[in-house]
């Protein structure tokens, strides 16, 4: 009996000891908030001696509260931002460069491709709308086909987009508008567009949402949300403008600063692995890594080709100009926060 109970006493302290070695590491993310505890899981499937405490919001929102923090740093890592918010926080000198093991074999598009990267890729959200069949047949509307479709009179009311001041998917849209059509004719499309829109919101999944539940015709979303919903049996399709699409990579980096590099490496190790990558593409088609894609439901066939030529770092330059002008011509329709 001395024996069992030393032996007990033994194995107890071992599992206080394993305890206690874990390193929590402060992780900063733009994730959808139903996939934080999928990836916490599948990353203590290898590394159990790594605790991730996520700290989530909206992708304006993270970044802003990096920045603010600059001087301060309170995240180890990021995981999950976009590419964008990475490189405004690379030009501030806040990441700490890092070469995980595995990046060579990713596409060259998603990653920072500096002689020591700061930021890798994951996989890219894309641009969708998020259309309610039996609303728009009630209602007598038209499907639309392309984003000038959605200046047409007949959808005043009827459209919510992100806001892209917190939206990193309101943002991904404006700037790839921006590109597609040129500095004028960009803005006049978006004076055309607000006519028509219902409100801004300060979440890029929460349109879908809306007219998943037919609390609007269309929601201009991101494909990965429109296909959750379209799985769950929402009423809903998924329509991709024919003139291309906005883009954005989410993305991952260590935050300069961190007192536990050790674990923040191990971290972006796993986050570029082969088995992350598979796990991305459960409901992401593009991934950063081309040997793990494999088509997903819903998604259109070669996703990619729909994709517009997106200058990230342009975006990224520029990005406090936009939001700025935007706030001032558009935010009078943003819903309070």
């Amino acid at each position: 009996m001395k024996l069992f109970k030393s032996v007990l006493a033994l194995a107890l302290c071992s599992v206080i000891a394993g305890v206690q070695a874990q390193t929590e590491l402060t992780v900063y993310t733009g994730l959808e908030a139903d996939s934080l505890k999928k990836y916490a899981q599948r990353f203590n499937e290898d590394h159990p001696d790594i605790k991730i405490n996520w700290v989530r919001d909206s992708t304006g929102v993270i970044t802003a509260r990096l920045l603010a923090e600059k001087d301060n740093p309170r995240a180890d890592v990021v995981w999950g931002l976009g590419g964008t918010s990475l490189l405004m926080l690379k030009n501030e000198n806040m990441l700490q460069p890092y070469k995980p093991v595995g990046f060579d074999r990713l596409s060259a598009q998603f990653s920072d491709q500096a002689p020591e990267p700061s930021w890798v890729g994951m996989n890219a959200w894309m641009a969708a709308l998020c259309v309610n069949t039996i609303e728009m047949e009630k209602k007598g509307l038209p499907m639309p086909n392309s984003w000038q479709d959605l200046t047409q009179p007949v959808y005043q009311g009827q459209i919510v987009m992100p806001n892209p001041s917190s939206s990193g998917t309101g943002f991904l849209d404006v700037s790839a508008w921006l590109q597609l059509m040129g500095d004028d004719a960009g803005w006049a499309y978006m004076d055309g567009l607000h006519k028509n829109i219902n409100r801004y919101t300060h979440s890029g999944s929460k349109p879908c949402k809306m007219a998943a539940t037919g609390e609007v015709p269309i929601g201009v979303s991101f494909a990965f949300r429109g296909v959750r919903l379209k799985h769950q049996g929402a009423p809903i399709e998924l329509v991709y403008p024919s003139e291309g699409l906005g883009w954005e990579v989410e993305a991952a980096a260590i935050i300069k600063g961190t007192t536990k590099t050790a674990a923040a490496k191990t971290l972006m190790d796993w986050v570029v692995s082969p088995k992350a990558m598979k796990m991305y593409n459960e409901g992401f088609a593009i991934v950063a890594l081309p040997e793990a894609a494999k088509p997903v439901k819903h998604f259109p066939e070669h996703a990619q080709e729909l994709l517009i030529d997106n200058d990230l770092a342009w975006a990224a330059e520029h990005r406090q100009a936009i939001l700025s002008k935007w706030q001032q011509r558009y935010d009078g329709k943003s819903e309070a926060q």
